[in-house]
């Protein structure tokens, strides 16, 4: 019985019980003076809209709230700092709170942070700064061969699937897409009714179990993706190779959280976990891979296409790089998750100890593509741990043209980090499907802290960029942010991040001595 329903039977109950134990003696009819205010409190909770926690736990709820409220005090003696929390140290947290809602999101009193402290980092101002007049730049994706190119925002949803978040969840993240004019990566659990419902900008994800484009033994089905590629929400196509928080892991959706309606989306049975391939079985090398990507933007009639992964053994990557080069052909994107990123469920040596990070990666990536010579031919998008306008201009620098933020997304439709999204039990209704839990997430409400939080965000991004002196984000590169090393040794991210020359991969005489042994390791026709 949820406490919904507890409350419920207490507030149809206890007026009967203290009624009858009055008749017997009186002054228990006192008991009203009491009772009377906590069951309106509990009525006007169940029946409000604000806040899921007050309406999935009436009375109780306001503990929280309560406990909040005296949090700084505890907070700072007896549990973790503002910066310590883990894996989203409170100080992030407050701000997506605080955006989301339209609260103040300004500090009184400097920094919290320890700048002295070696891996502190800052951006460079100026002493002529611009006027932040462009609060929502837009970055042009598809290429050559792309008919239908997509305007992106710098922000935008991570992929998140349905089955790992609610329906309530979902509805409520694309109808923030809508009104902030932003996209919603699909996740490999397919195209969902509550994706398409509110008409926000979809790029849908295709993982290695092609739910939503799969015949009856699990292979790709090309005639189904055509369909649901043709859809107008459908912006892109991302192909997923892996991802962050388990790379060489298919993906995993608990069987407590399987319904009738996920299995048939899917085209899963019902009764066990969904546990995602480790690997396609369309292609088995670069060179299959890169045809799989024109032949993805061929059937979804000309939109932009690209994959997803988390950098692994960079020979892999290379292979793809040369495979490019060999087919003259050219995804529109690539998504590069870190290995900090998170996910509803993951074995934990997978998420604790496998999978490049996202800074060097993101490093690793954009020399590659440099290096080849094919930079400026496709958009590079960053994910793993995004929150704040920093967090981006970061990612920016160091190569990255737009970025995506899961985690940043969640808070912002009130996640509290309880971590019990692979239980069933998230007391929040975003991370569930259970329907007692997520009928207290108010999809109307929560879109618009969604786009708020990404209003907010992508405006203090300008801001950066202009206090910087710079016109717009296509100028940030990697001088731009400072990072201490140790005492007074700081240095810039083009100091401490060796850059590589345009095209020094494509001749032997001008490969650098520590890409030269990845490079002749690589290989187009196998992995």
């Amino acid at each position: 019985m949820t406490m919904r329903q507890q409350f419920v039977v207490f507030a149809t109950a206890m007026p009967f019980l203290v009624l009858g134990l009055g008749w017997f003696w009186p002054p228990v009819n006192w008991l009203f003076l009491f009772l009377v205010p906590i069951i309106a409190v509990g009525v006007v909770d169940m029946f409000q809209t604000s806040h899921t926690i007050r309406r999935l736990y009436p009375v109780l709820g306001h503990f929280r709230y309560l406990l909040e409220s005296v949090r700084p005090e505890i907070q700072q003696y007896f549990v973790e700092s503002e910066t310590s929390g883990v894996p989203i140290p409170r100080e992030f947290r407050t701000l997506v709170y605080q955006r989301a809602k339209g609260a103040r999101d300004t500090r009184p009193f400097g920094t919290i942070f320890d700048v002295n402290r070696p891996g502190y980092e800052w951006v460079n101002h100026s002493l002529a700064p611009r006027h932040a007049a462009n609060l929502h730049p837009r970055v042009k994706f598809g290429g050559a061969e792309c008919s239908k190119p997509y305007m992106a925002s710098p922000l935008n949803i991570s992929a998140m699937s349905y089955g790992a978040l609610s329906k309530n969840a979902i509805l409520a993240l694309n109808k923030g897409a809508k009104l902030g004019g932003f996209s919603h990566n699909t996740g490999e659990g397919s195209l969902s009714p509550y994706h398409l419902e509110h008409g926000g900008d979809i790029v849908w994800q295709i993982g290695t179990g092609y739910f939503g484009c799969r015949d009856e033994n699990g292979n790709f089905d090309a005639e189904l993706f055509r369909e649901n590629a043709a859809r107008d929400a459908v912006k892109m196509i991302e192909i997923k190779l892996s991802q962050g928080a388990k790379p060489g892991h298919g993906g995993i959706l608990p069987a407590a959280k399987l319904t009738e309606e996920i299995a048939k989306i899917r085209h899963v049975p019902m009764g066990a976990d969904v546990v995602s391939p480790p690997a396609h079985s369309s292609f088995s090398n670069a060179t299959e891979l890169i045809q799989f990507v024109r032949n993805l933007r061929e059937l979804s009639g000309g939109k932009p296409v690209g994959f997803k992964l988390c950098i692994g053994r960079r020979d892999e990557f290379l292979a793809i790089c040369k495979a490019m080069l060999e087919g003259d052909i050219y995804p529109d994107f690539i998504t590069v998750d870190g290995g900090e990123g998170g996910t509803g469920a993951a074995p934990t040596e997978m998420t604790n100890s496998v999978g490049t990070p996202l800074r060097d990666a993101l490093i690793f990536v954009n020399n590659a593509l440099i290096g080849i010579g094919v930079r400026d031919k496709l958009r590079i998008i960053a994910s793993g741990k995004m929150f704040s306008a920093f967090h981006i201009l970061r990612a920016m620098a160091l190569g990255a043209d737009t970025v995506n933020s899961a985690r940043g997304m969640m808070l912002s439709l009130g996640c509290i980090q309880s971590r019990s999204c692979n239980t069933d039990q998230c007391p929040t209704g975003i991370a569930t499907q259970n329907a007692s839990r997520t009928k207290g997430l108010v999809v109307a409400d929560k879109a618009t802290r969604v786009a708020n939080f990404h209003e907010q965000t992508v405006a203090n991004l300008a801001e950066l960029v202009a206090a910087a002196g710079l016109d717009s984000i296509e100028q940030l590169s990697a001088k731009h942010i400072n990072r201490r090393v140790q005492g007074t040794d700081v240095k810039t991210y083009a100091e401490l991040y060796a850059s590589i020359t345009e095209g020094c991969l494509l001749s032997s005489d001008t490969i650098p001595e520590n890409w030269a042994e990845d490079w002749q390791a690589a290989n187009s026709g196998a992995w």
